[in-house]
């Protein structure tokens, strides 16, 4: 017996040997890291290995290596037999371009304004070798979004959804977050999210919202309540790919009315409560709804349409431009009796001015007018651009002004 134990730990241990070991993620090198080793005048040998995997060989063999940007810190780099300058789009010399290798590859780490955006150039001898658009734009990622030691994380379902009776031949994820308090003797509150997938990541990358990773945080701590998170994606033709850019997304989100708020009262959440067996409150005020760009006009269009439904809108760099006729909703919201709503905006003089309107104006009007009618609101107004960075670092605070008691 003693022999046969003997015998199978050791085919053990010659099995756990051979066994392949998992590959570690890969990390790609890091821009902040390279500005250090250049200002440190770091040996060639070192910084070479460094360039060409960040840029790839191949990239830089054919000229195609564009600019890289972390946090506020932006490098270039090309192969070239003549010095290089970096120069932005208006003439201004940016910097002078180091020479590392005897192949001609040459380097550049600057660190820039924050909130910037601007057209450049890569230039030899009055010829361009490479152009690109940069942009600058960065938040320290805020405490609650990252995990914490005696948080406990709620856990995350997803299924696909492709009975919509409103909006047919559409296909979509949803993303269920129960957070680790719920309990079904005690209904719980209920916000819904557009854009879902993504905003639902608890491990997104900086500048990504990890939604469900804030809930963690406050719902711990006792700053909002416990909520049942839905995150809906819009729909895509059947046709298409999870993942691909959904083909029905300005439909369902930019359009007026009630077609979206039916989808969501009558469809998705009765399908979510019975497939999870989950018990929420019935009341408006413990339910909550959200969304960014298209998603945000689309997260107050449903609170519009059905406060008795919900009263609680969260929306980011929000489309109240005429994409659909959502430029109506100043002036509607001045000549219709105020509603039980409460409403936090966040944009910034960055985002988008196009031929459908000018997002920072159209964001301010709507604040001017939910002001004007004595609506509980907030209006975050920065210099994010089009996107959900600036949202990420101001999720936390919006979450518990919009859950305050």
């Amino acid at each position: 017996m003693i022999v046969r134990l003997l015998a199978l730990t050791l085919l053990s241990s010659v099995a756990l040997a051979q066994a392949p070991k998992p590959k570690s993620a890969w990390v790609p090198p890091s821009v902040v890291e390279l500005k250090r080793a250049l200002d440190d005048s770091t040996d060639s040998s070192k910084l070479v290995p460094m360039v060409l995997k960040m840029f790839g060989k191949q990239s830089l063999a054919m000229g195609k290596a564009g600019a890289k940007v972390e946090k506020t810190t932006a490098a270039w780099a090309v192969i070239s037999a003549n010095p290089v300058q970096v120069i932005e789009g208006k003439g201004k010399v940016l910097g002078e371009m180091k020479k590392i290798n005897d192949e001609g590859l040459q380097v550049l780490a600057l660190e820039l304004p924050n909130f910037r955006e601007f057209d450049y150039r890569l230039e030899s001898h009055g010829m361009a070798l490479l152009a690109g658009t940069i942009r600058i734009e960065h938040y320290e990622m805020p405490a609650e979004a990252k995990a914490q030691a005696g948080v406990p994380e709620g856990r995350l379902e997803k299924f696909e959804w492709k009975d919509s009776h409103v909006f047919p031949n559409t296909v979509r994820d949803v993303t269920v977050y129960i957070p680790a308090q719920y309990d079904a003797t005690k209904p719980a509150s209920l916000m819904v999210w557009q854009d879902g997938t993504r905003h639902a990541d608890p491990n997104g990358q900086p500048g990504q919202l990890r939604a469900t990773r804030v809930f963690d945080t406050l719902i711990a701590k006792g700053e909002m309540p416990v909520t049942i998170g839905v995150f809906i994606d819009p729909g895509r033709k059947p046709t298409q790919k999870a993942g691909d850019k959904a083909a029905n997304r300005g439909f369902e989100y930019d359009s007026l009315g009630d077609a979206y708020a039916r989808f969501v009262i009558d469809e998705i959440l009765p399908t979510v409560k019975q497939r999870y067996s989950l018990t929420w409150s019935d009341r408006p005020e413990d339910h909550a709804i959200a969304g960014g760009s298209s998603g945000g006009i689309c997260a107050f269009t449903v609170a519009w349409e059905r406060p008795d439904q919900f009263s609680k809108v969260l929306s980011w760099v929000g489309s109240f431009v005429n994409l659909r006729g959502g430029h109506v909703y100043p002036a509607m919201i001045r000549k219709t009796e105020r509603k039980p709503l409460r409403i936090y905006l966040l944009d910034g003089d960055n985002d988008l001015d196009n031929p459908y309107g000018n997002w920072p104006l159209a964001n301010q009007k709507m604040a001017a007018s939910l002001k004007y009618m004595g609506y509980d609101h907030r209006f975050d107004y920065g210099h994010c651009f089009h996107g959900s960075k600036g949202m990420s670092a101001s999720l936390p605070d919006a979450m518990r002004w919009l859950w305050r008691k």
